[in-house]
């Protein structure tokens, strides 16, 4: 449950921004909020190759520190059941999230990023029903200029509508009517009906002295919707790749030097954020086990940090890869190696010298640290009574107290 309840809330805050940010796209853009659902959904896989491995550390983390704080890990150490022993079962539910990442960063993160450009696009291209704004001249096609001084019922009921409809012989048509509606075209999926009740029509053409009028109580009117561009094909972007895909143009020497670089930097950092999963179990035990009659939670903090930060120092890698400045094995591949060196260690001083910390040190600096600062927050709460109780020694006249 810990590791559930973590993937869930690291998944929320990392979307929870996002999202605001979408919805003031969408709300200007005129389209369907539900959009903005799906274009999270689409980032989600994204979102979650970091939330995996900080759920997966922090689950086991908190079910070792439960079992340190409550003297039950000493009972099982006692009895022969060493931490290699005890990280059997959580090898197996790190290699099952390690696949599933594997998979995510293979074919879904790819699939899900390019679905996301779609949308964005289609959403500021209208594809997705940009709606029209009500009280202003709203030019369609550049053939008809609509205006709706009304909306009800989520736009299902309009009200004083006027159109000016120009067709290709110069014809026009002026079209004032008190209410009407947007049907779909079964016929023509490219053009709209818009229904109006009780109106009237001026037809003013060039071959005749006098205008026409016409009056109503139902007239449908064709709206040629514009043209929306097709989208471009998968692949705009080296996150659009699946694995193979990078791999085959980094290694293809008639594509671009820049492409090539880009490609090759995406498929490391891929893979080695996949592969730093399996030293996770290790760096949770090392910082789950506090000092003997202690419960500092240092190592929770720690944990994360370190998971965050490595993931940063990754991205770095990658953007400079991607410049050709340096090679994945490099900029990549070397921090992998000095941070799995780093949380060997740390395993090593915990689970095979008797007494051993992995971070001692900083647990012996925030203890002192926390001293000092209960101290001092004692000292100014005891100031600030005795001052409290001159001020109202002194408002009652009394003389204050020599103590």
């Amino acid at each position: 449950m810990p590791m559930l309840g973590t993937l869930v809330l690291a998944a929320s805050l990392l979307i929870l921004d996002k999202m605001l940010r979408l919805f003031e796209v969408v709300a200007n853009e005129g389209g369907p909020i539900g959009v903005v659902f799906q274009m999270l959904a689409n980032l989600l896989p994204e979102y979650m190759s970091l939330a995996i491995p900080l759920g997966l550390m922090l689950g086991i983390l908190f079910a070792f520190r439960k079992l340190a704080t409550s003297s039950e890990l000493d009972v099982m150490r006692a009895v022969g059941l060493g931490y290699t022993r005890l990280l059997k079962v959580p090898y197996i539910i790190t290699v099952a999230l390690v696949i599933l990442n594997f998979v995510l960063v293979y074919w879904v993160q790819p699939v899900s990023r390019y679905d996301y450009q779609r949308l964005a696009f289609e959403l500021s291209s209208g594809a997705l029903g940009a709606s029209i704004d009500v009280g202003e001249f709203n030019s369609i096609q550049d053939r008809t200029a609509l205006r709706i001084e009304e909306s009800r019922d989520n736009g299902r009921e309009l009200g004083g509508i006027f159109a000016r409809v120009t067709d290709d012989d110069g014809d026009l048509l002026s079209i004032s009517a008190r209410g009407g509606r947007f049907l779909a075209n079964a016929d023509d999926e490219n053009t709209i009906i818009l229904r109006l009740t009780d109106g009237t029509i001026i037809q003013d053409e060039p071959d005749i002295d006098t205008p026409r009028v016409l009056s109503f109580s139902s007239y449908d009117l064709p709206i040629d919707l514009p043209e929306i561009e097709q989208f471009r094909d998968r692949g705009g972007a080296e996150r659009e790749y699946i694995l193979p895909e990078l791999l085959q143009i980094g290694w293809n020497d008639q594509v671009d030097e820049d492409l090539r670089n880009e490609s090759l930097a995406s498929f490391n950092f891929r893979l080695v954020e996949v592969v730093m999963m399996l030293f996770l179990p290790l760096l949770a035990v090392a910082l789950a086990i506090p000092p003997k009659r202690s419960t500092s939670a240092l190592g929770v903090f720690v944990s994360v940090v370190m998971v965050v930060a490595y993931h940063k120092v990754n991205q770095y890698g990658q953007d400079v890869a991607a410049l050709g400045l340096v090679s994945p094995l490099v900029s990549l591949w070397l921090p992998f190696v000095l941070f799995g060196a780093l949380i060997g260690w740390m395993y090593w001083r915990v689970a095979y010298v008797p007494g051993g910390q992995a971070i001692g040190w900083l647990e012996t600096g925030a203890s002192v640290v926390t001293k000092k600062l209960v101290a001092v927050f004692r000292l100014m709460r005891l100031t600030g009574r005795k001052e409290l109780k001159r001020m109202a020694e002194e408002k009652d006249g009394g003389a204050p107290d020599a103590a």
